[in-house]
């Protein structure tokens, strides 16, 4: 078996239909935000500013990462850069509840309320991407389209995208407001946008940046059978990371650590962004981290082609992978 190695630059590629030249490993903050326990500030700021040195220009924030928390530290990692050379996403949408609790909201007054938020939070006078975090059943998508379409005219946001919504409801909100980016999960362990959400988003030429590639930590390699997560790490109440199916994705995270390691001579995490890369419909993994180490990784990851015969290797490996469904806001 061959693999390509690693480019010795990383590459930008256009994001669908938009004219954003991104990336194909975009810097998430999700894990800055709070919910994956208390956060290094410096060393968060570092391992953006590393990112930024190794090529990423890519940033993806939201509202509801700490309600401000990891827009700012964002903006601090950024501060002094020139504005053109970073496209920073961000995702609205939710509304705090008290403690960690939240609720889909994408009517169009709390829409222009959070984007005007993210901006003072981001210290910028525009977002390149804007995001709805989560479909909300209780708000028609033509006036959450609406809302974006004048937000688009006033110059406060250049793209809109979608973050979690099927083909269905794409094309529904489509119709006021032509959607140009998809967020959605994927990885090894999360396939069932395979079906019809990726085939849709490239028939319509819409950009695709997929987060939780390594599965949230599962395709780390570090995760053990008696992990424990601190209180305020929203792992530690998901049933994707406890009892049978935890132990059972495990033992298939041993199997493809020791394929990875033997016959590509790269680590499972590698393995598991590059795979996420090699589907046709995807331009941008998300990668969250707080440690400068892992971003070298995840540019390597970039550089990284798998042949079909590793991919039908892969599928062979995780044929009995248990779904991890991943976190919603009414679970966290």
């Amino acid at each position: 078996m061959t693999t390509q190695s690693t480019k010795a630059q990383l590459q930008q590629t256009r994001l669908g239909r938009s004219d954003l030249r991104v990336s194909p490993i975009a810097f998430g903050t999700w894990q800055l935000g709070g919910d994956w326990g208390a956060t290094d500030e410096p060393a968060a700021i570092h391992a953006i500013r590393y990112a930024y040195d190794r090529g990423i220009n890519f940033f993806d924030a939201a509202q509801g990462y700490g309600f401000g928390a990891s827009e700012q530290l964002l903006a601090k990692a950024i501060r002094g850069y020139p504005r053109e050379s970073v496209v920073i996403a961000t995702k609205g949408g939710l509304r705090p509840l008290g403690g960690p609790r939240v609720e889909r909201d994408a009517s169009a007054a709390w829409i222009r309320s959070g984007v005007d938020d993210s901006l003072r939070a981001l210290a910028t006078d525009y977002v390149d991407l804007l995001q709805i975090h989560w479909p909300d059943p209780h708000t028609p998508f033509e006036e959450t389209a609406g809302a974006l379409a004048e937000l688009v005219s006033a110059g406060k946001v250049r793209h809109v995208g979608v973050s979690n919504f099927d083909a269905e409801q794409m094309d529904e909100f489509s119709r006021t407001l032509p959607v140009e980016t998809l967020q959605p999960p994927y990885n090894l362990f999360h396939r069932d946008v395979e079906a019809s959400i990726l085939p849709y988003a490239k028939a319509h030429d819409i950009g695709v940046l997929v987060y939780g590639p390594l599965a949230h930590g599962l395709l780390s390699g570090h995760l053990q059978v008696d992990t424990r997560f601190s209180p305020d790490d929203w792992r530690s109440h998901s049933p994707d990371f406890q009892r049978d199916a935890f132990a059972s994705n495990l033992r298939l995270v041993d199997a493809l650590e020791e394929f990875a390691r033997s016959e590509l001579g790269v680590p499972i995490t590698r393995l598991a962004v590059a795979w996420t890369l090699a589907n046709p419909a995807v331009q941008v993994a998300i990668i969250g981290t707080r440690n400068a180490d892992h971003v070298d990784d995840a540019v390597a990851a970039a550089g990284l082609e798998l042949t079909d015969d590793v991919l039908r290797r892969i599928d062979e490996i995780t044929r009995d992978a248990v779904h991890v469904a991943g976190p919603r806001p009414e679970a966290m």
